[in-house]
């Protein structure tokens, strides 16, 4: 029965791959643009409406039409059993106008909108539709039963972190974190994964922006200046009693040597490690440089203790050298690769990764629409999940996604390489 079993969640994931890549070999027509205007509602014998709402006006209009092409590369007009009704989220009206004229056209899904502010405009709209929506943010508050945040989030990416780390015997968990909407999410994140894996509740501590905030809050967490007395043995602290008080750098400060003096690592013990073996870091730019300079002065070795951060350092990880064998949690940019190629080939450029989800959530919907049950819960639910070009999902109640991610390393010399793959399946693994 297990065998047969997993056969199953086998066949079941290979259709998800087929399915959301299907429309790769789809012809290339051009594309449909959209006006945004009222449609009459598809009937039983005609395609099943996919609302999606994107900026096609503002500022984020490039990127909306990026994801507007994606969308439509996985389901082109040639396709008979779906059509994409595409709406201008940020034009008059706004994401709720979209919304209103999309649910008002017969549209049985909600793709989109971007933002997590437009997000929460339509939301309301679509549960009292009873039409269920993929948005675009990566905000979890937006999360709610029948609207799946479909971008990277913060909990994901700790979650696949966590379960790493304590894979490889990570037993205590800390976490520094800037006082943010982001890094509160991704301290939230560590504490729910920590009670997923079975491991004790981390130690979480925020700071604010400025350099003191950051080496004070650390100081603190890393416990340096305990751990720096408990080094300290009785007969160096007689031998130099006015040699200042140590620093974080030479934690024991230079005296005059004396010749007939033993070697000081001979009678001094070594400093005791941080209360911690795993650090959850979540800033970037000159706060990250801060962090980097308070984890040298903290004794904080990425050596002993697995030093995790963001996927936003993958942007920016040729100058990270610093933090030399650190982790962050991302899809693999290989599995993307067919569809970057399909889609340079249709539109003449390679898509951002932000039009992924796009392209993801579209080819979901165009595959649901053939399906008897179509949106229904259980299908956009199935325990297997679905193949997308940025890895392996799943929808979960409560509008979460569990996302198959890959594990990237710091190397000594800046840039970052696949120190684990992405699973192939979610099914065994903690949401």
């Amino acid at each position: 029965m297990r065998g047969a079993a997993a056969r199953r969640k086998g066949l079941l994931l290979s259709m998800g791959a087929a399915l959301a890549l299907a429309a790769c070999s789809e012809g290339t027509s051009p594309p449909a643009t959209g006006t945004g205007g009222p449609a009459e509602s598809a009937s039983s014998a005609g395609p099943v409406r996919i609302g999606l709402l994107l900026p096609l006006s503002g500022r984020n209009a490039g990127l909306g039409r990026q994801m507007a092409n994606a969308a439509i590369l996985a389901v082109p007009a040639t396709q008979k059993t779906a059509q994409i009704d595409l709406k201008d989220s940020d034009g008059a009206g706004g994401a709720s106008a979209a919304a209103r004229a999309a649910i008002g056209a017969g549209d049985q899904i909600l793709l989109g909108p971007l933002t997590a502010g437009q997000t929460a405009e339509v939301s309301g709209l679509a549960v009292a539709a009873g039409i269920p929506e993929l948005a675009y943010t990566s905000d979890p508050a937006r999360a709610q039963e029948g609207v799946w945040v479909m971008g990277l989030t913060p909990d994901q990416q700790v979650s696949r972190l966590v379960a790493a780390a304590h894979a490889e015997g990570r037993k205590t968990f800390a976490a520094f974190l800037p006082d943010t909407a982001f890094g509160r999410a991704l301290g939230a994140g560590l504490i729910a994964a920590c009670a997923a894996n079975g491991v004790a509740a981390p130690n979480v501590v925020y700071h604010a922006s400025d350099a003191a905030s950051i080496q004070e809050g650390l100081k603190t967490l890393s416990a340096i200046e305990e751990r720096q007395a408990q080094s300290q043995s009785p007969a160096q602290t007689a031998a130099s009693p006015d040699a200042g008080e140590p620093n974080a750098v030479n934690p024991v400060p230079d005296a005059t040597p004396d010749a007939s003096a033993p070697p000081a690592s001979a009678s001094a013990p070594s400093l005791a490690p941080p209360p911690f073996d795993a650090l959850l870091l979540g800033d970037t730019g000159l706060q990250l440089a801060t962090v980097i300079t308070a984890l040298r002065d903290d004794k904080i070795d990425p050596a002993t203790v697995r030093i995790m951060g963001p996927a936003l350092w993958g942007a920016f990880a040729s100058k990270l050298g610093a933090l030399h064998g650190a982790w962050f949690a991302a899809p693999d940019p290989a599995s993307r690769a067919s569809y970057v190629q399909a889609y340079r080939r249709r539109y003449g450029l390679a898509p951002t990764p932000m039009a992924d989800v796009a392209y993801d959530t579209a080819a979901v919907a165009g595959a649901l629409a053939a399906q008897p049950e179509r949106f229904s819960p259980a299908s956009l639910m199935r325990e297997d999940g679905f193949a997308g070009v940025d890895g392996v999902f799943i929808l979960k109640p409560g509008g979460h996604v569990a996302r198959a991610l890959a594990i990237f390393t710091i190397q000594p010399g800046g840039g970052a390489s696949i120190a684990q793959p992405a699973p192939r399946t979610l099914t065994d693994t903690p949401s």
